[in-house]
């Protein structure tokens, strides 16, 4: 056993769902509006994390062209039933506002990497689904129930309905097994059997600073359900200064000698304004069973930093600067995503421009239809990004280059671009949703460049401040335009409230042609550097 820092999944990885299959672990995790859908992490010790795949990754399976900001793919549920693996997930394509369009699917595959199937379709009634196999054999899906009526009833209960897998649908009656606490807005379920007893962990009071895990139990699957004496077994609620916060929305596993951990999401805010740049993350804590056959935490409710699992962390590859270049000859690295949109091949090309990669303008920076933008997290708070752009625009409508991003509301953009005369010019754009208009903002004149050559486009992000530089074939770098706040990247100003925007910051390539003639831009690297600051109390 060895002591590790939380959290295990760093940036943008929420809602985790663990599965143990012999030796081997995985983690599926949200992701939202980027492409490919659900993230698959793999480990053997729980220490040591490695992104394997990401199984919805087809147009049969996914198509979120015009699903909002912190829509498309909630919460995943990943099980096996000794013959195979099971996803269910939702696709929301709606959230605002008193109704949500939340469709509910299940995919299957003989191997944690695929073929991954065509879904099922499952309903529709609310999100956060799960799929638990019970001894006898059958199956039983589980998801939240939403009532678009009134508050607080729009978060009903948890609902249970028999799934029958030779036939592809659910069957029999539909029944609410389990209303939640006083904290409200029940959610997250997931149910377990042990020792004669089901159990029910669910996610109560939103995905803010409420955040909690409740548990419940019954000698029926169908309830009733007797909550914890403990009532939340995991929350930061009450403890504003743990460094880890928005703790919920868990999962369990078991190891094979028997002990048991529970895996939540959470989140490291900083500044003063508490924000959460890094999104909401995946940590892991010891858990126990008592004599009552209730599950507690250990040093519970409130989530440890630091927690000993069967293996010793390596940070090798996490403090390791990315380099990133792009050929034919292999595809997209594993890091990277995009917006919405399977029809990749209208968005970029490893092979139109050798040793690029040719990302083609399609609509404006925020678009929730098609925009070519190709991204990875953010997963540390200080770091450094770089690339070589090789663009020319034609007018002020046709544009490419190096964003910071969170969504439509809040992001940074430093961009090659031209005026009305035709002539190259560097400009930063920047939209911040602390505006109430939610119009772009230019925080510096423009900087004439030449018209042909390529050029490159940096950041450093150190904490919340950031910092644009660029220069011209490999000259030093020059710094553009003035240090901007970069904590906005985060749910806290993702155009909503805190239990609105869901994701996390993203650095990466982009071009834009609000002409509508997809003008070519050629990336031929991409670089990411982590900065380890010693005063940041928050690195891991």
């Amino acid at each position: 056993m060895s002591q590790i820092t939380n959290p295990i999944l760093p940036g943008f990885n929420p809602d985790p769902s663990i599965l143990r299959v012999g030796k081997d672990y995985y983690i599926a995790t949200s992701t939202f509006e980027w492409y490919p859908g659900v993230q698959i992490h793999h480990s053997t010790d729980l220490a040591n994390w490695k992104l394997l795949t990401r199984p919805l990754n087809r147009a049969s399976q996914l198509d979120m062209r015009g699903d909002p900001d912190s829509c498309g793919v909630w919460a995943p549920c990943l099980t096996h039933d000794g013959e195979k693996f099971w996803l269910v997930y939702t696709d929301v394509k709606r959230k605002d506002g008193s109704f949500k369009d939340a469709h509910n699917y299940i995919v299957s595959a003989p191997d944690i990497e695929g073929p991954w199937s065509d879904p099922i379709y499952a309903n529709s009634s609310g999100f956060d689904p799960s799929l638990f196999h019970d001894d006898d054999g059958r199956k039983w899906f589980v998801n939240m129930l939403w009532d678009h009526r009134a508050r607080p009833l729009l978060f009903a209960g948890i609902a249970l309905q028999e799934f029958d897998a030779k036939v592809g649908k659910l069957v029999g009656p539909i029944k609410n097994i389990y209303k939640g606490t006083d904290l409200k807005l029940v959610e997250g379920p997931h149910l377990y059997k042990r020792n004669g007893w089901y159990y029910l962990l669910t996610a109560e009071g939103g995905t803010g600073y409420d955040h909690a895990i409740t548990f419940a139990r019954s000698r029926n699957i169908d309830g009733p359900y007797q909550t914890h004496p403990q009532k939340h077994i995991l929350t930061a609620k009450d403890h504003p200064l743990n460094p880890l916060q928005r703790a919920g929305h868990g999962d369990l596993v078991e190891t094979p000698d028997g002990q048991t951990y529970l895996v939540h999401l959470t989140g490291r805010p900083t500044t003063q304004k508490r924000r959460c740049v890094l999104g909401r993350e995946t940590a892991i804590q010891q858990a126990y069973w008592g004599d009552d056959d209730w599950l507690h935490v250990k040093n519970g409710p409130v989530p440890s930093l630091q927690v000993e699992v069967p293996g010793a962390r390596d940070d090798t590859d996490y403090w390791a600067e990315q380099n990133y270049d792009f050929t034919a000859d292999h595809p997209l690295p594993i890091d990277f995503q995009w917006l919405r949109t399977p029809e990749t091949e209208r968005i970029f090309s490893l092979t139109a421009q050798p040793g690029a990669l040719r990302l083609f303008g399609r609509e404006s920076i925020g678009s929730w239809f098609e925009q070519a933008l190709v991204a990875r997290r953010q997963t540390h708070f200080s770091f450094d990004a770089e690339t070589m752009l090789d663009f020319a625009p034609t007018d002020e409508r046709t544009m490419a280059g190096l964003t910071a991003y969170y969504g439509r509301y809040n992001f940074f953009y430093l961009a090659a671009t031209a005026d009305a005369d035709g002539r190259r010019e560097l400009l930063i754009m920047s939209s911040e949703a602390s505006f109430p208009d939610g119009k772009l903002r230019f925080p510096a004149d423009p900087v004439v460049i030449p018209n042909t050559g390529s050029v490159r486009l940096a950041l450093t992000i150190r904490g919340a401040a950031l910092q644009f530089y660029y220069a011209l074939d490999d000259a030093e770098r020059t710094p553009i335009g003035p240090v901007l706040d970069a904590s906005i990247l985060s749910d806290e100003c993702g155009g909503h409230a805190e239990h609105g925007s869901f994701t996390g910051a993203f650095v990466g390539m982009a071009a834009h042609d609000l002409n509508g003639m997809a003008t070519p831009a050629d990336f031929s690297r991409f670089i990411y550097r982590p900065f380890a600051d010693p005063t940041d109390r928050h690195e891991v």
